[in-house]
C-alpha cells in the first residue's frame, strides 16, 4: 500500500473509532439519570457514603426501570437552578409548592416535620402562625415547601432563618441561640450526636406537631423520564424492596 493510501486508511480508521467512541458516550448518557440531592442529610442522604433512606429508594426506581443514577449533592437552591438550566435530569425532595417548574414524579417519601423548643423556654405553639413570635431556624426551601401558611409566618418574621447544614440547627437550638427549630423528626434526632459532642443535648425539650405529612418526590426537566421514574417506583412497592430499603433505616424513626 502507498503512503497516501496507507494515510487514508488511517484517517478512515481515526474517524470510525471517534463514531464508535461518540455513539458509546451516547449510549452511556442515554443509560444514566442525572438526580441532585441535597448535601448531606443523614439518615436520608448520607452523601460520602453514596446512600440513605431517600438515596436508596430512587436509586432503586431508577434501576428497575432499566436506568443507572449519577447523583449530584449540592444545597437545594443550587439545585434549582441546576435542573432550571438542565444541567441535571432532576432533584430529589421537592414538591409542586416547590415553585420551579418540573414534571414531579408520585410521592416517594413522606417526611413529618415538627416544631422543637427548649422546655426551659416554656413556649406555647399551637399553630404554624405562633412560630412568627419566635426565633426559627429551619432547612433551605422550608418557605416554599411547608405550606402557605408558614411561607405567610416566613416572609414576616425577620428572625425566620434557613440553614443548608441542617446539623446547624441542633447546635443553635440547645446553645439557645434560636427560641425553635423545624425540621424532620428523623433528621433531627440523627443530628443530635453531633451537636452532642459542642453543646448539651440532654437538656428537656417541648415537641410541637403542628405540621401535616410531606410528601416529596423528584421533579423532572423531562416528562418521559418523570413516567419512567414513576414505573419503577411502582415496581419497588409491589416486589418488596421498597419495604426493605425502610427495613434498613428503621433505627432512625
Amino acid at each position: 500500500m502507498s503512503a497516501n493510501g496507507l494515510v487514508r486508511s488511517l484517517a478512515v480508521s481515526m474517524a470510525a473509532f471517534a463514531i464508535t467512541l461518540a455513539a458509546h458516550a451516547d449510549a452511556l448518557r442515554e443509560a444514566t439519570i442525572r438526580i441532585g440531592f441535597s448535601t448531606n442529610k443523614p439518615p436520608y442522604v448520607f452523601e460520602h457514603e453514596k446512600s440513605g433512606l431517600e438515596y436508596d429508594i430512587i436509586v432503586a426506581a431508577v434501576r428497575h426501570a432499566g436506568y443507572e443514577t449519577v447523583p449530584f449533592f449540592a444545597p437545594m437552591s443550587r439545585l434549582s437552578v441546576m435542573l432550571a438550566h438542565k444541567d441535571i435530569d432532576g432533584i430529589a425532595t421537592t414538591n409542586t409548592m416547590n415553585g420551579v417548574a418540573a414534571y414531579y414524579s408520585a410521592p416517594y417519601i413522606t417526611y413529618h416535620n415538627v416544631a422543637i423548643a427548649l422546655a426551659s423556654r416554656h413556649l406555647e405553639i399551637k399553630s404554624i402562625a405562633d412560630l412568627g413570635r419566635y426565633s426559627v431556624s429551619t432547612f433551605q426551601r422550608a418557605a416554599e415547601l411547608l405550606g402557605p401558611a408558614f411561607h405567610e409566618m416566613a416572609m414576616h418574621n425577620p428572625a425566620y432563618r434557613e440553614e443548608a447544614d441542617q446539623s446547624a440547627r441542633n447546635r443553635l437550638l440547645y446553645s439557645g441561640h434560636v427560641d425553635v427549630i423545624v425540621g424532620d423528626s428523623r433528621i433531627v434526632a440523627y443530628f443530635n450526636r453531633e451537636a452532642g459532642k459542642v453543646v448539651d443535648t440532654t437538656q428537656r425539650i417541648d415537641r410541637f406537631d403542628i405540621f401535616p405529612p410531606t410528601d416529596y418526590s423528584v421533579g423532572f426537566v423531562s416528562e418521559a423520564v418523570r413516567d419512567m421514574f414513576n414505573e419503577g417506583l411502582a415496581r419497588i412497592r409491589e416486589d418488596g424492596e421498597y419495604a426493605e430499603i425502610e427495613r434498613r433505616y428503621a433505627e432512625y424513626q
